[in-house]
């Protein structure tokens, strides 16, 4: 078990132990999952990836469309 302390500003260090095991670098995003008096911390998966109900439609993302919303 690993133990970090948070910080006044809601801060903390991920443990080394941790970012091994999740394979972490710099830049990578987490993903906090609450499951009643638990956190499930997990290594996002790459961008594009993640569902995102504001990402556009891949149908709607031609070169045509570009320019057609480009004024707007």
């Amino acid at each position: 078990m690993s133990i970090s302390k948070l910080t006044t500003k809601a801060q903390t260090t991920i443990p080394q132990s941790v970012r091994a095991a999740l394979h972490l670098e710099p830049g990578d995003e987490l993903m906090y999952e609450i499951d009643n008096q638990r956190v499930i911390l997990t290594k996002a998966r790459p961008c594009g990836k993640i569902d995102d109900p504001f990402r556009p439609f891949s149908e709607w993302s031609s070169e045509a469309d570009a320019e057609a919303h480009a004024k707007l």
